[in-house]
């Protein structure tokens, strides 16, 4: 996702330039190895832990631990003091190369059961790295040469969290500690800025703050419940994509929330994606029902209730359907991991013929859509197949013709792009909108998808100008992704600083006593008769405490109303894009708030 630049006093997000992981390839063997270190180090100080597995991952690493007792926060610095202890003592890492039934005896020897069962998961050859010669652990790499390239001031441990083993919350808890490992000193600072400037950007807690969501246990994990403020921001998202795609000639179709898992079946999705859809409900699979993971199967429905012409197409479904996927309670986030979510989605049919100017045509959409967000820094990943991964379903010609038409299309919109072997879905390949947001953190929304399996496994068919039966191309197209991930996105983006357009609350009315608030719920009421989202203060504060409070809430325009401005018939007022603006007259304000809203910009 995209930077959004400071405007003067606008109290808008600064973009933030943080090192990335990309930038060296050497972050990733310092990370592997601090891991390994940090692994040792444990198991020097608690000799019963048994070491499951710790890769390095975005930002630092971890490593799972099966322990007597939970790690606490005095266990985390005596780790730390004993890692920075190892890496002193300029420990060689070597990697050995061992036959399998060597590896297993090392395993039984050493009394560590989870490293039989890692090994039983490991194709040949076996490899394991050493630290010196007092440690081991079953690794492919890649790692440092010598513990020396280390810097200790350049780690950190951060915390401690509970993990399944294998993800399975049927088996044994884990004790994970999470660390962070980085070149410099410096970049480690670095780091912890942002951290500190993501928790302050954290869409959970400026979701609450704002009033906007919320999560009950009650209701379960995973699933959001929107609050008035903050349906109306999922409405005005929703609403925005619909008058987009209107223009363009989309038709609005409405689908169940639940469907046979016969369904399923015939589109790939239940053989594929089984564990990932809530429980069948029914006595048999014949007979039974899902809530449904995608809408794509029922609009293929749609399309083929009846024998479509070449003078239909393309056809253009678009629907915002809410589905369900049972996200492992490990792997929620806020708004950004749910189990249900509202997807932005379309379906085309389309002739081959048409399929190049329909697809550069979803991707003008989509790339409007993104600019009118303030969406601007992205990359285009072509997410084709690993034909060396079995997972995939179709004709090698079907894979290469859909792979060329989204080549094609981003070669001929000249978009910067790089392409994700193994990153497609199962029935085709896509084209993915990669964001970096404010703290440069990489987040998938749009998605284009060019799919000539479905159309084949479900039979369509349209009668072509020649009068034969002929398959239709499909496109899948969500330029959100879902609503969920989106806000979440764009709170933390914006650090809650809605545009004036997609502000909730757009004006606040602030009498300076209650003898004007007559005068400010006069004029809230013309604004809101205008399409325009204003509120008079009612709140009896001071007018200091009613302006930080409206600060506090991140209204884009706050109106002082006091008498002068009753006498006049105007507003003094101050923004949060521009400040203060000064006195002006009512249906002058009225006018430039129609107009920026209009425009997408600022008052």
């Amino acid at each position: 996702m995209p930077n959004q630049e400071s405007n003067g006093s606008s109290g808008q997000p600064e973009k933030i330039h943080l090192p990335r992981t990309s930038e060296s390839e050497n972050l990733k063997k310092i990370r592997h190895t601090t891991s390994h270190v940090m692994a040792m180090a444990v198991q020097k100080l608690f000799p019963k832990a048994q070491v499951t597995i710790g890769p390095w991952i975005e930002n630092g690493f971890y490593y799972d631990f099966d322990t007597e007792e939970p790690f606490t926060e005095q266990d985390l610095k005596a780790i730390k003091k004993e890692m920075v202890k190892i890496i002193k003592q300029n420990l060689p890492v070597t990697r050995e190369e061992i036959p399998r039934e060597e590896a297993k005896r090392r395993i039984e020897e050493i009394q560590e059961p989870y490293k039989l069962e890692i090994l039983e998961g490991l194709e040949d050859p076996i490899t394991i790295y050493h630290l010196g010669d007092a440690w081991w652990d079953l690794c492919a790499g890649p790692h440092l040469e010598t513990t020396k390239d280390i810097h200790p001031k350049a780690i950190a441990l951060e915390s401690v969290a509970g993990a399944y083993w294998r993800g399975d919350e049927t088996k044994a808890q884990l004790q994970r500690i999470y660390g962070t490992a980085w070149e410099t000193p410096e970049q480690l600072v670095e780091y912890k800025r942002r951290k500190e400037e993501a928790l302050k950007r954290d869409h959970r807690k400026l979701g609450k703050e704002l009033g906007l969501f919320i999560f009950s246990d009650i209701v379960g994990p995973g699933l959001p419940l929107w609050t008035p403020k903050g349906t109306i921001l999922r409405n005005l998202l929703e609403d925005f994509l619909k008058q987009e795609q209107i223009k363009r000639g989309y038709q609005q179709v409405v689908t169940p929330h639940i469907g046979r898992v016969d369904l399923f079946k015939t589109s790939g999705h239940w053989q594929k994606y089984k564990e990932d859809l809530f429980p069948m409900m029914g006595e048999s699979e014949d007979e039974g029902f899902v809530l449904k993971a995608m809408n794509c199967p029922f609009h293929i429905q749609i399309y083929k209730n009846e024998l479509r012409s070449y003078r239909e197409l393309p056809m253009r479904l678009a629907e915002f359907g809410t589905v369900y996927r049972y996200e492992k309670s490990g792997e929620l986030g806020g708004l950004t991991r749910v189990r249900g979510f509202t997807q932005d989605d379309s379906h085309l049919f389309v002739t081959p013929e048409q399929l190049d100017e329909e697809f550069l045509s979803v991707v003008d959409l989509t790339l409007s859509v993104f600019e009118k967000l303030q969406l601007k820094n992205f990359r285009a990943r072509l997410s084709f197949r690993d034909p060396s991964l079995d997972k995939y379903i179709g004709s090698d010609e079907a894979w290469d013709k859909a792979e060329n038409a989204i080549r094609r299309a981003v070669e001929t919109m000249g978009m910067n792009h790089f392409e994700g072997i193994g990153e497609a879905a199962f029935y085709g390949p896509k084209l993915d909108f990669i964001f970096n947001d404010a703290l440069e953190r990489e987040w998938q929304l749009g998605t284009v998808q060019v799919d000539y399996i479905l159309p084949e496994r479900f039979d369509l068919e349209y009668v072509a100008e020649d009068g034969t039966r002929k398959r239709p191309v499909m496109i899948h197209r969500a330029p959100f992704g879902s609503i969920e991930r989106l806000v979440g996105i764009l709170i933390e983006e914006y650090a809650g600083d809605f545009p004036l357009w997609l502000a909730p609350e757009q004006v606040r009315l602030l009498p300076v006593s209650n003898d004007f608030l007559p005068f400010a719920k006069e004029v809230a009421a013309k604004m809101q008769k205008e399409g325009i989202r204003a509120m008079a203060d009612t709140s009896k504060e001071r007018l200091g405490k009613s302006i930080r409070n409206g600060e506090k809430a991140k209204i884009p325009v706050m109106a002082v109303v006091g008498a002068k401005e009753m006498e006049s018939n105007s507003l003094s007022i101050r923004t949060r894009a521009s400040g203060e603006l000064g006195t002006m007259a009512v249906a002058e304000v009225l006018d430039r708030l129609k107009e920026a809203i209009a425009n997408y910009s600022n008052f």
